[in-house]
């Protein structure tokens, strides 16, 4: 796929320039060296990181893994991570205990920045996917502009065999059905319209109107360009502060139908 054709469909450089977070740094020859299929970047992802919280499914041990932090590391930082313990090429798929420890996200973000280097335009999306638990789980994903069929792509690079076969999951990882995960903005729609339960979705017991309200926020700034913000904070958040009140409702309203409008700064209400 040529940049240039997509960039005249979609109209935007923003989700194929870097921002920050998605720079691969020095690591850009290596990427460089990669196959252009999401369906193989997902798998050599899959070779480099390790959730953190599914190191049983792979007999990994925490003690085993090197210090890592569940913060949201910039793809350069990443790679010198996982470089520094085994300098190989990044497709030569490393032992789950070798691997560096991260979450969604930062699988998320890894083939997001390995896409972006291959000139298709991939963002982040912030929202609840339904394939990882009962309900609504707060989740990650990549979305790619998919030059064949014009449109926009749900890819979950988290998602390998171990995992597919453990969760039950019968699509294919490089094409999340649309049913199956939900951005931020579509379930505060689907919500406030009273077609969704919002107890429905939220992370692990945290869930309701609030957990969505933070969720449009961060997707929202994922589109601009912030991967990671203070709203990432959320579990510092007392509980007197985790709700949403009626004079926020129409402006959340228009982010969650346009959450890829410029930038709009808003802190969290918690920092105050």
């Amino acid at each position: 796929m040529k940049a240039n054709d997509s960039l005249r469909t979609i109209g935007d450089r923003r989700w194929v320039d870097h921002s920050r977070m998605s720079d691969p740094g020095s690591h850009a020859a290596r990427i460089a060296e990669l196959p252009a299929d999401v369906g193989a970047l997902n798998r050599v992802v899959q070779g480099l990181l390790i959730h953190s919280d599914w190191l049983d499914a792979y007999g990994v041990d925490a003690h085993q893994l090197r210090a890592n932090s569940r913060t949201t590391l910039p793809v350069a930082d990443r790679l010198a991570d996982v470089l520094e313990a085994d300098a190989r090429t990044l497709q030569a798929p490393r032992l789950p205990r070798q691997r560096s420890a991260g979450t969604c996200r930062d699988f998320t973000l890894m083939v997001t920045s390995f896409l972006r280097c291959k000139g298709v335009p991939a963002r982040l999306r912030c929202g609840f996917a339904s394939y990882l638990g009962e309900g609504w789980e707060d989740h990650w994903v990549c979305e790619f502009w998919h030059e064949p069929a014009q449109a926009w792509r749900l890819s979950d690079a988290q998602i390998d065999e171990a995992m597919g076969a453990k969760l039950g999951i019968g699509f294919g990882p490089a094409n999340v059905p649309r049913t199956l995960f939900m951005t931020a903005g579509e379930a505060w729609l689907d919500c406030r319209a009273g077609r969704s339960d919002p107890d429905r979705f939220g992370h692990g017991e945290v869930r309701g109107a609030w957990f969505l309200r933070l969720n449009v926020f961060r997707d929202h700034f994922a589109l601009n360009g912030a991967e990671t913000s203070a709203w990432d904070d959320w579990r510092t958040a007392p509980q007197a502060k985790r709700l949403v009140s009626d004079d926020q409702l129409d402006f959340l309203d228009r982010l969650a139908a346009k959450p890829e409008v410029e930038r709009t700064e808003v802190r969290p209400d918690w920092l105050d």
